[in-house]
């Protein structure tokens, strides 16, 4: 589990694991359910032992005492801002980025066309890198393989970013 993205889940409100579990779940769709409920809770620990969350027994379960109210700290709150702005490519994956822009509109961190922009920009100059690389390499090499699937794959995540824009601006008109 990227701690990334559970402390940008807990951006929009504290929660309990247990919620978390369920807003990726319902971020993810069938994805989500391959998801390991006990990773999310390792993951927790390891965050609040980092100091990027505070933990706190939830007052409104007295009969579960073990369950945990878990609320960003400032670093917290620093780091996902960081996360939020970073662009790279191929990583995140694709369901990482999703629950980036998902986590981003949900919690107000900013706006997920923004980001979506932001990492098309990214794309599009490492796209001009590898066709002028690939420009230069003799026909048929290794090399110039390589710089193919390297192209095609990022004209293929550049089709993905249009679909993503595509969805965020229909969510932002209603429609």
């Amino acid at each position: 589990m990227q701690q990334e993205v559970l402390l940008a889940m807990l951006a929009k409100e504290p929660s309990h694991g247990y919620q978390l579990r369920a807003r990726l779940r319902d971020a993810l769709g069938p994805l989500g359910d391959a998801m390991n409920a006990g990773q999310v809770y390792v993951t927790l620990t390891r965050l609040e032992k980092a100091g990027l969350l505070a933990a706190e027994r939830s007052a409104d379960d007295a009969d579960r005492s073990d369950r945990k109210v878990y609320t960003l700290t400032p670093s917290g709150h620093q780091r996902v801002a960081e996360w939020i702005a970073e662009v790279s490519w191929p990583k995140p994956g694709l369901a990482e980025f999703h629950l980036k822009l998902v986590a981003a509109a949900s919690a107000g961190l900013a706006d997920p066309l923004t980001i979506v922009d932001a990492q098309r920009r990214e794309l599009l100059r490492r796209l001009r890198d590898a066709q002028r690389a690939a420009m230069a390499e003799p026909d048929r090499s290794d090399a110039a393989l390589l710089l193919e699937g390297i192209v095609l794959r990022l004209q293929a995540d550049l089709r993905w970013l249009e679909a993503c824009e595509k969805n965020w601006t229909r969510r932002r008109s209603g429609s």
